[in-house]
């Protein structure tokens, strides 16, 4: 039985597209409630968040869900954390401009928040739940963070990959070419 009880929270919209293969990228530099972005787990739920998405924030034709379910949260995916890669200078992060939802604009935002820390660039290969599963909201979940403990372990065998190996492996690689070369 393969069960996972910590999730590293995004936007809806975000989990959405990595859910549809569109993306297997974040952007990470942490909470405001935490000094410092690290990654204590490389597999995790993906939990959905609704507040702070903004459209002007994304790139053009994204529709932003709404929450479904106020009172709970709806599970659908998890992910392996295959790697997660440092940019300290401005060009790398340009040339991922295609390789995520975000805004020139608001990237770089990202980018220049706590300046003395690199962003990390998270890449993820998730994989769809059978069926969502609900949990209740808890208030210990909430406030701007990135990783939470969930009061329960989730099941998530049976969940299948998003994209194949080798479609992973071609969109991480080009990534990585990406950074490298910027």
């Amino acid at each position: 039985m393969a069960v996972i009880s910590n999730a590293l929270k995004e936007w809806a919209v975000v989990i959405e597209a990595l859910l549809a293969g569109d993306t297997i990228l974040l952007l990470r530099k942490g909470g405001i409630r935490e000094a410092r972005f690290t990654v204590p787990h490389i597999r995790v739920l993906l939990y959905p968040t609704y507040e702070h998405q903004r459209s002007q924030l994304l790139k053009p034709n994204i529709a932003i869900p709404q929450d479904p379910t106020p009172g709970q949260i709806a599970l659908s995916a998890w992910a392996q954390i295959t790697d997660v890669l440092q940019v300290s200078e401005l060009e790398p992060l340009q040339a991922l401009m295609p390789y995520h939802l975000w805004t020139e604009s608001f990237a770089y935002e990202r980018f220049k928040w706590k300046p003395k820390q690199p962003l990390s660039v998270l890449l993820l290969r998730v994989y769809a739940l059978a069926k969502p599963i609900n949990i209740p909201y808890r208030d210990a979940y909430s406030g701007c963070r990135s990783w939470i403990e969930l009061e329960g372990e989730i099941e998530v065998g049976g969940a299948e990959p998003v994209l194949t190996q080798e479609e992973y492996l071609l969109r991480s690689q080009q990534i990585k070419t990406a950074i490298q070369t910027a």
